[in-house]
């Protein structure tokens, strides 16, 4: 039996991974992300928005592997911070904090400010092994909590108060979640064409690639293993 062809998605985060594993499910796909091979050099991620570091990690991910290789940039944009933390979101304080330490460091440079209003945005490039990429991004507006609220998800989730939910990301289930978040909608949206975007994929792999030996459309439920 021919093996699944393999989507990479490029990060070593494990909830990230399992958001967008989740997200794709029920396509003759096998999904890995970067824990499942050997040492791989780290991306600077030094673009100066969503998009470029997304492409980035992606496209170096692709060359390396050479496979298709998916990536997100995504993080919070905070109105009374002018925009910080942003791109640098996942570095927010420097290398090597926690989710939790980063956070406080979040709610200590918002002490007093009644200016709440935040944005998490997102965009996800889908690159293949010869360059070129599909973009996908999206946002999810809403409020900076003053406190931490609920134990899901990961990063800045506990402190992103969604209004019309009237829950943090993090008090949020799974599919709550899926369904308005910024990551969510940029994923969400992918899936949708998710056909053309495994047309797109075959044009650019050998003939003799296990993407071009799936049916159109991604063999969505049930798929052989």
């Amino acid at each position: 039996m021919d093996r699944r062809p393999i989507l990479v998605i490029a990060t070593r985060n494990p909830g990230k991974t399992a958001e967008i594993r989740g997200l794709l499910q029920g396509f003759a796909v096998d999904i890995r992300s970067l824990t499942d091979f050997g040492p791989i050099p780290e991306v600077e991620e030094d673009g100066t928005t969503f998009d470029e570091n997304a492409y980035k990690k992606s496209s170096f991910a692709a060359r390396v592997l050479g496979l298709p290789a998916l990536a997100d940039d995504s993080g919070i944009v905070v109105e009374a911070l002018d925009g910080a933390p942003g791109v640098h979101s996942a570095r927010y304080g420097g290398e090597g904090l926690s989710d939790a330490e980063r956070c406080r460091k979040l709610l200590a440079a918002m002490n007093g400010s009644t200016r709440r209003r935040a944005v998490f945005e997102c965009v996800i490039s889908l690159a293949v092994p010869c360059g070129p990429a599909l973009t996908y991004e999206a946002r999810c507006e809403g409020l900076l909590a003053e406190a931490p609220a609920g134990v899901s998800g990961f990063g800045y989730d506990p402190l992103f108060y969604y209004p019309p939910l009237g829950k943090t990301f993090a008090q949020m289930t799974p599919e709550e979640k899926n369904r308005v978040s910024h990551r969510g909608k940029a994923l969400n949206e992918l899936r949708a064409e998710f056909g053309k975007v495994i047309q797109w994929i075959r044009r650019h792999m050998p003939p003799d690639d296990p993407w071009n030996r799936i049916p159109d459309g991604g063999c969505p439920l049930p798929c052989p293993p």
